[in-house]
C-alpha cells in the first residue's frame, strides 16, 4: 500500500438487472481473470436458483445474506513497545460489506459442489438464515474482538 497518495474511490454502477449496486460488488468478486460476463452469468443463476429453493424475492435473500455476513468488529495487528497486540477495531461500512461479500465468494468456492451457482446459491440461503461457513467466520472475527477487548485503549 503506498504511503503517499490515498488511492481514488471509483463509484460502483449499478447491475442493469437487480439495479442494485451490491449486486455489482458481488459480481466483481466473484470474477476471475477479468471474466465479467461468466461472473454475472454464475451471480443471475444463483439469484434464480435461491428464488425457486426458497419462494422469497432474491435480492432480499441476497442483501440479507450480506447483511448477517458483514462483520460490525474486527482485530488489527499494533505493536506497542516491541509486543504485538490484536487490538479490537470497528469496521467501517464499506469495509464490512466488502469483507462480508468476500466472505461469501470465499466460502462458496471451497464448500463440495458440482458446480459454482449450487455453491454460491447454498451459501447465500445459508447466511440469509444465520448459518453458513461466512457467518461463523464473522463471528469468530467477533469473538476474537471479545477476546481482546483489554487491548482497546491501543487505538489508533
Amino acid at each position: 500500500m503506498s504511503r503517499r497518495t490515498r488511492a481514488i474511490l471509483r463509484p460502483v454502477t449499478a447491475d442493469p438487472l437487480y439495479a442494485s449496486r451490491l449486486v455489482t460488488m458481488m459480481t466483481n468478486k466473484l470474477m476471475k481473470e477479468g471474466k465479467k460476463a461468466t461472473a454475472e452469468r454464475i451471480l443471475y443463476s444463483a439469484l434464480e436458483r435461491v428464488q425457486e429453493r426458497t419462494g422469497r424475492e432474491p435480492l432480499d435473500v441476497f442483501n440479507q445474506a450480506v447483511l448477517n455476513c458483514t462483520p460490525r468488529i474486527e482485530v488489527k495487528a499494533r505493536r506497542v513497545g516491541g509486543a504485538t497486540y490484536q487490538v479490537p477495531m470497528e469496521v467501517r461500512q464499506e469495509r464490512g460489506t466488502s469483507l462480508a461479500l468476500r466472505w461469501l465468494v470465499q466460502f462458496s468456492r471451497k464448500r463440495s459442489g458440482k458446480s459454482m451457482v449450487d455453491k454460491l446459491s447454498n451459501e447465500l440461503m445459508d447466511a440469509a438464515n444465520d448459518t453458513g461457513s461466512a457467518v461463523r467466520k464473522r463471528e469468530e472475527t467477533h469473538r476474537m474482538a471479545e477476546a481482546n477487548k483489554a487491548f482497546a485503549h491501543y487505538r489508533y
